[in-house]
């Protein structure tokens, strides 16, 4: 079973910037893709960012320019780094992947951004 634990959240005033980290329990390159979602209240979970094996990285418009997807082979983590940020950006922040097997995600981080 794949585990994966997002830290970094946290409170931020709008224009400031966070960086969130999602740590894996195996070898991250076993992975083809893997990529960050959010859920706002009310709302139905997102794609945010993704990146694949050869380093191909896909945003959803609304972070394109301001979000940076990244990952870390030698340490099994992926991360996210986030500029600029909006009070629309206000959500539970979650790691995906997935293998032959199963689809598997984090606890989730909160994210909220203060006027």
């Amino acid at each position: 079973q794949v585990q994966l634990v997002e830290s970094g959240g946290g409170l931020v005033q709008a224009g400031g910037s966070l960086r969130l980290s999602c740590a894996a329990s195996e070898n991250i390159l076993r992975f083809n893709v893997m990529g960050w979602y959010r859920q706002a209240p009310g709302k139905q979970r997102e794609l945010v960012a993704t990146i694949t094996n050869g380093d191909i990285t896909n945003y959803a418009d609304s972070v394109k320019g301001r979000f940076t997807i990244s990952r870390d082979a030698t340490k099994n983590t992926v991360s996210l780094q986030m500029s600029g940020l909006k009070p629309e950006d206000t959500a539970i922040y979650y790691c995906n992947t997935q293998d032959f097997a199963s689809v598997y995600w984090g606890q989730g981080t909160q994210v909220t951004v203060s006027l």
